[in-house]
C-alpha cells in the first residue's frame, strides 16, 4: 500500500503569518541552540526593518559571543577591539549625528574589560543605543566568571561557587548607568517567553525611536541564559535564569524620559 501525504499549504502574502527580516542576513547563526542571542538579534533587525532605517543604521559588535554580528545583519556593522563598543559608537555618531548607532555586548565585555568606555559613554550621555545581553558568564571563552556572576553561582573559574569575600560582588551595570545624568532611558527585559520577547521588542524599538530626540544614552539590558556555561539543557537553563537571575537581575524599566522609575 502506498503512503499519502497531504501537500504543505503554501503561504501567500494574504495568508502569510510571519517571515525573515530583511535586515538579517542568511547565514546561520553561531549561537549555541537555546541562546538568547539568536531572538535578541531578530528583535534588533526587526525593528530596525519596521523603523525604515536599514541604510542609515551602524551597528558596532565587539568580542565575544557576539564579535560575529556583522555576518547576521546587513546593516554597516564595525567590530570594535574588547570592551571598546561605546568609545567606537561614539565617534561614529559623532562624524555621523544623522545616523542610528548602537551597540551589542555581552556582560563579560561591557561590564568587565569595557567597564570605563560604558560608564563615560553614559556619562556623557552619547546619544547611541547600547544591547547588552547579561548571561552572567563569559560564554564564548570556556564559562569563566563574569562580573555579573551570581553569589554562589559556579563557573569555571569558581567551580565551587563565586565567594563574594574572596571574588566580589556582581556588578548591576543597569542600575550604575541609570544613576548618571547622561542615560535617557535604561530598562532590563528577557526573551524566554513570546510575553517577554514582545516587551523586550517593545524597549528596544523606543531606545531606536528615542535617538531621534538626541537625548543620550538608550541602555537596554536583555537576561539572558548560557545553557553551554551553565552545563544545562536549554529548558532547564530557562528554568534556573528564572529561579536565579531574576530575582537578582529584576526585570523592568529603571529609568525612563530621563527619570528613575519610582
Amino acid at each position: 500500500m502506498t503512503e499519502t501525504f497531504d501537500k504543505p499549504e503554501i503561504r501567500t502574502p494574504e495568508n502569510l503569518v510571519y517571515s525573515k527580516t530583511k535586515v538579517l542576513t542568511d547565514n546561520v547563526l553561531s549561537y549555541c541552540p537555546g541562546c538568547g542571542h539568536g531572538t535578541a538579534h531578530r528583535l534588533v533587525a526587526e525593528v530596525i526593518d519596521e523603523m525604515g532605517i536599514q541604510n542609515d543604521t551602524i551597528g558596532v559588535a565587539p568580542v565575544g559571543c557576539s564579535v560575529l554580528a556583522y555576518n547576521f545583519f546587513d546593516i554597516d556593522m564595525q567590530q570594535a577591539a574588547h570592551g571598546r563598543a561605546p568609545a567606537l559608537a561614539t565617534a561614529i555618531k559623532r562624524l555621523y549625528p544623522g545616523k542610528f548607532v548602537f551597540t551589542y555586548q555581552g556582560d563579560g565585555d561591557l561590564a568587565a574589560i569595557g567597564t570605563a568606555e560604558t560608564i563615560h559613554a553614559c556619562n556623557r550621555g552619547e546619544n547611541i543605543v547600547i544591547i547588552f545581553i547579561n548571561n552572567g558568564i563569559y560564554g564564548m571563552t570556556g564559562g569563566q566568571m563574569a562580573p555579573t556572576t551570581l553569589p554562589g553561582m559556579p563557573t569555571s573559574t569558581s567551580p565551587y561557587g563565586r565567594d563574594t569575600h574572596i571574588m566580589g560582588n556582581p556588578l548591576k551595570m543597569t542600575e550604575i548607568v541609570a544613576t548618571l545624568p547622561g542615560t535617557y532611558m535604561v530598562t532590563r527585559q528577557a526573551v524566554h517567553t513570546p510575553a517577554a520577547v514582545r516587551k523586550a521588542k517593545k524597549a528596544i524599538r523606543m531606545a531606536f525611536e528615542n535617538q531621534k530626540l538626541d537625548k543620550g544614552v538608550s541602555f537596554v539590558e536583555i537576561v539572558s541564559n548560557c545553557n553551554s556555561g551553565w552545563k544545562l539543557s536549554p529548558v532547564k537553563a530557562n528554568e534556573w535564569m528564572v529561579n536565579n537571575m531574576f530575582p537578582f537581575y529584576q526585570l523592568g524599566d529603571i529609568k525612563m524620559n530621563g527619570e528613575l522609575v519610582k
